[in-house]
């Protein structure tokens, strides 16, 4: 059986189709039709009703970036709200020539998870540590923080954690620690320190650059790296959470890589994150791995 998880909260985002490697998405007020590689099928709806609804379009030039092509009455930056429980976490929006726009809209499954175990962590902890390694524009970050957590936001691209920060005061919140630095070094200075989390979340790019010209590399690093977070997570009340969109990354091997550096897991689960579009097939969006010790 395959498990999957889904987000079953969002009122401002929808997947509208996806298919021939593209996806239709609103975004609150705009329809968004950009590349997915993983929508390997056919479209669902017709190409007319895709450009009818569609209010901006990416075309991808070379292999990461490309160009929008908007409409006369596009305006940015715009804002997307997602409820969670009694806080709104408010994020702004732009589009970029990576074809991203600023949030994950599958990740709301883990920001769930995260504000849940939290403030079930919270009635024994008084404001639990909560780590959260390439953090970029802070959903699980601002999760946290909601549920009444001492939370680090490490990043090492100081543009997204200026939007991060942008998008905490827009939730109305505050006092989240901000870290410009490369994730493996953080780790590595905390485990030295002996600093102690109860919960760790990372969402590791395959590829990338630290804030002082570190090199990352998903296969060969993520092991070494969760043999320090090891180090440094409370041995109860804890959560963790692992999520890649490398397509080379089942949920099986990332289940073997946290069993393989944590002891004494409980309840720990591993599978998809999807999101189920209005019309057509569900869309694979990356692949999970988290537990939960209380």
């Amino acid at each position: 059986m395959i498990i999957t998880f889904t987000p079953k909260n969002w009122k401002d985002y929808q997947l509208i189709d996806s298919g021939n490697f593209e996806k239709l998405e609103k975004f609150g007020k705009y329809t968004l039709r950009r590349p997915e590689p993983q929508a390997i099928w056919k479209k669902s709806l017709s190409e007319n009703d895709w450009k009818k609804q569609t209010d901006a379009m990416f075309v991808q030039k070379g292999s990461h970036s490309g160009n929008w092509f908007k409409n006369s009455n596009f305006k940015e930056p715009w804002e997307l709200k997602y409820k969670l429980d009694e806080t709104i976490l408010t994020f702004k929006l732009n589009l970029t020539s990576f074809k991203h726009v600023g949030i994950f809209p599958e990740q709301a499954e883990n920001w769930d998870f995260i504000y849940s175990k939290t403030k079930i962590i919270s009635q024994k902890v008084n404001a639990p540590k909560i780590l959260n390694l390439f953090a970029y524009t802070g959903g699980a970050s601002l999760a946290a923080k909601a549920a009444g957590a001492d939370v680090t936001h490490v990043d090492s691209v100081k543009q997204v954690i200026n939007k991060a920060n942008e998008n905490q005061k827009l939730s109305g919140l505050s006092n989240i620690r901000w870290v410009i630095e490369d994730a493996m070094k953080f780790a590595e200075r905390e485990s030295n320190r002996g600093n102690l989390y109860n919960g760790i979340v990372l969402d590791p790019p395959a590829y990338g650059i630290g804030a002082k010209g570190e090199r990352w590399k998903l296969e060969d690093m993520i092991d070494n790296l969760l043999g320090t977070l090891s180090k440094i997570l409370t041995k109860e009340n804890n959560f963790f959470v692992l999520n890649s969109y490398s397509l080379g990354f089942s949920s099986i091997i990332i289940k073997n890589l946290i069993e393989s550096n944590f002891n004494n897991l409980k309840n720990i689960e591993s599978g998809e994150l999807i999101l189920k579009s209005k019309h057509g097939f569900e869309l694979p969006l990356g692949v999970v791995g988290r537990f939960f010790n209380a």
